[in-house]
């Protein structure tokens, strides 16, 4: 998912349309979860960009989506971009050492 949403509305009130922001979100990384896993991998994971335009996003946690949409309600942003990328995952084993 690479989108910008705009937050202006002529009908629908700034608080509402961060919600649905926010659901819309939550709906695409759910329905990324729930694909099928190849045999290597073990998770999905995802690589998150977000910012004001394309050109200033950062690279940011999938948790902190959620804080940052808030944040661009409280700043009075008119719009904001985000960027999702799905990848595979695969957990790391610990070693522990013998002594």
């Amino acid at each position: 998912m690479k989108k910008t949403f705009e937050l202006v509305h002529p009908k629908i009130k700034l608080a509402r349309r961060v919600d649905a922001v926010k659901h819309e979100v939550k709906k695409y990384v759910k329905r990324e979860r729930n694909k099928t896993l190849p045999d290597d991998v073990d998770f999905w994971d995802f690589d998150c960009k977000f910012g004001n335009t394309e050109q200033e996003a950062e690279i940011v946690h999938l948790s902190e989506l959620n804080k940052l949409i808030d944040q661009t309600q409280t700043q009075g942003l008119t719009s904001f971009y985000i960027e999702i990328i799905v990848k595979k995952g695969l957990r790391q084993q610990i070693q522990e050492d013998e002594d």
